[in-house]
C-alpha cells in the first residue's frame, strides 16, 4: 500500500518550486507592459506628439479656444466657440470668417497627418430645436457643418482619401445646456485623428492575371475532343465487325 502522504498520491499539497514565484511575477509584468504599450500606441507616435504639443501651445497662447486629448484610439482636437466668435451662424452650415481663421491655424499641423491617418471631423450642436426647410433637426445641421469644414480642408491640399465628416447633433454635450455660455461649449467642432487608418481594399492584380483567372480551364477546352472521337469510333465498328454490326448498334441505343 502507498502511504497517503506520498507525493504520488497527494501532489496538490506540495509547495511550488522557488523559481516559480519569480517566473509568475515576470509574466505578470510582461502582460502589464504590453497592455500599457497598447493603451499608449497613439501617444508613442512622434507625429501625434508633435501635433499635440503645437496645438497645446496655441491654446495656451490664446490663439484658439478648446482642448486636445490623446488616447489609444488617436488624438482629438476640440475647437470651442469663444464669447464673441462663432464658427457658424445660427441655423446655418456655412463657415464664418472666424472659423476659416481657425482652420488656417491648424491646417499646417494636421495636413502632414492626413497622409497616414484618417481625420474625422465631428459636428456638435446645442439642444435648441431646429426645423427649417434646409435642416429638419440638429443631426442634419451638425452633419452639414462637419461637411463644410471638410470641404474647406480639402481646398488646403488635405488628402481626400483620409477625410470624413460625421454629425452627432445635440447628443454628446460637454456642458449642461442651461446657459448661453454652456451652449457655446457644446457648439463645437472636433477633429479626430485616428491612430489606425481605414483598411483599404486589396489592390487588383494585373489585367492579364484577372483574365487568365476567368478563362476556361484547359481540361474544359479539351473535353469535347473525346466526344468528337466517339462517333468516329462507332462508325468504324460496323466495318471492322462485319456481321456483328447489329449488336453494336443496339449497344449504342442504350440497351
Amino acid at each position: 500500500m502507498i502511504d497517503e502522504d506520498d507525493k504520488r498520491v497527494a501532489p496538490m499539497g506540495e509547495p511550488a518550486p522557488p523559481w516559480m514565484v519569480n517566473y509568475a511575477d515576470l509574466m505578470t509584468e510582461l502582460v502589464c507592459f504590453f497592455v500599457i504599450l497598447y493603451a499608449l500606441s497613439a501617444a508613442l507616435n512622434k507625429d501625434m506628439q508633435k501635433a499635440q504639443q503645437e496645438i497645446q501651445e496655441m491654446i495656451k497662447e490664446g490663439k484658439m479656444s478648446g482642448q486636445v486629448t490623446m488616447d489609444k484610439e488617436g488624438m482629438r482636437i476640440t475647437l470651442e466657440e469663444q464669447s464673441q466668435m462663432a464658427f457658424f451662424e445660427s441655423g446655418r452650415a456655412e463657415l464664418t470668417d472666424n472659423m476659416r481663421v481657425q482652420l488656417e491655424k491648424i491646417a499646417p499641423i494636421l495636413r502632414p497627418l492626413s497622409e497616414k491617418h484618417d481625420i474625422v471631423v465631428e459636428g456638435h450642436t446645442d439642444n435648441v430645436p431646429i426645423a427649417t426647410k434646409q435642416f429638419a433637426s440638429n443631426w442634419e445641421l451638425s452633419t452639414a457643418r462637419a461637411t463644410s469644414v471638410v470641404k474647406a480642408m480639402l481646398t488646403n491640399n488635405f488628402n481626400p482619401k483620409r477625410m470624413a465628416a460625421v454629425g452627432y447633433g445635440e447628443y454628446h454635450p460637454i456642458a449642461p445646456n442651461d446657459s448661453d455660455v454652456s451652449r457655446k461649449k457644446n457648439r463645437r467642432v472636433v477633429f479626430f485623428i485616428k491612430n489606425n487608418a481605414y483598411p483599404d481594399a486589396p489592390a487588383a492584380g494585373p489585367p492579364g492575371l484577372v483574365k487568365a483567372a476567368g478563362a476556361p480551364q484547359p481540361a474544359a477546352a479539351e473535353s469535347p475532343a473525346p466526344a468528337a472521337e466517339t462517333p468516329a469510333a462507332a462508325a468504324e465498328t460496323p466495318a471492322a465487325a462485319g456481321e456483328n454490326a447489329a449488336p453494336e448498334v443496339s449497344a449504342w441505343s442504350g440497351e
